[in-house]
């Protein structure tokens, strides 16, 4: 009995997970500004608003426990221009934050660990004598660019404008500020520990390039069309495959 009961419960979750998860096809998917064929947010969300704001691009995946969020509650209107934009390829990690009430641009090819928060609104707390949850919060764009990579529980705040293929460690706060193409960000608060130049290359070096990973594969091989190997860095090949 207490075998079925286990079995039961686990093929009724599976069963939803994959039923109510939000698609471009689904009355829920339709509810956004944009949802590109093949994307979609996992089950169970846990909060989602402002959806006539959002914009989400082709064959991108949110993780289950996403927040998603366009102003400062559901009901607002928040004027003509889309205020989230997340592009397409990307996957964002369960359980992260995107919160946005003036404008949080994501590029293609996006990838993030579990538990990321990104805003562009923080709390000011310049009037001395009201509480700092009272006072009127200041608001400033985030731009995410393509190609970048985002560890788990890194929290980026409002301001920050990262370029092409940035990688940012594990558990850092960005600052605000302008950081180059192939910056890595790392620590607490975030400092660039790495650079790029197109004909020195990386400061400082790279220890070493290590043995790329194939792409793992299901046990049955992979569908018609689809690359065995991953594509090379640079193309606008969808990794993983749409």
């Amino acid at each position: 009995m207490s075998r079925l009961l286990s079995w039961t419960i686990r093929s009724l979750w599976s069963y939803a997970r994959n039923k109510a998860e939000i698609r471009a096809d689904s009355r829920a998917g339709r509810r956004f500004r944009r949802f590109g064929a093949g994307s979609s947010i996992a089950f169970p969300v846990a909060t989602v608003y402002g959806e006539p704001w959002i914009e989400i691009g082709e064959c991108t995946v949110l993780g289950a426990d996403m927040t998603l969020a366009a102003g400062m509650g559901p009901g607002y209107d928040l004027g003509p221009d889309p205020v989230v934009r997340i592009g397409s390829g990307c996957a964002i990690g369960r359980g992260s934050h995107i919160v946005a009430h003036k404008s949080v641009d994501i590029g293609d090819h996006v990838y993030t660990g579990p538990y990321v928060y990104i805003t562009d609104q923080n709390h000011s707390y310049t009037d001395t004598e009201a509480p700092v949850g009272l006072q009127w919060p200041v608001d400033d764009p985030v731009t995410i660019g393509p190609g970048t990579w985002l560890g788990a529980n890194a929290v980026v705040l409002p301001g920050v404008h990262l370029g092409r293929n940035c990688v940012v460690a594990a558990g850092t706060v960005v600052r605000p500020g302008h950081y180059p193409d192939h910056s890595v960000i790392a620590g607490v608060p975030g400092r660039v520990v790495r650079t790029h130049d197109p004909e020195l290359g990386w400061d400082p070096p790279m220890r070493g390039n290590g043995t790329p990973t194939r792409v793992p594969t299901p046990s049955t091989g992979l569908p018609p069309g689809v690359p065995e190997e991953p594509p090379e860095p640079g193309t606008h090949s969808h990794f993983p495959p749409c």
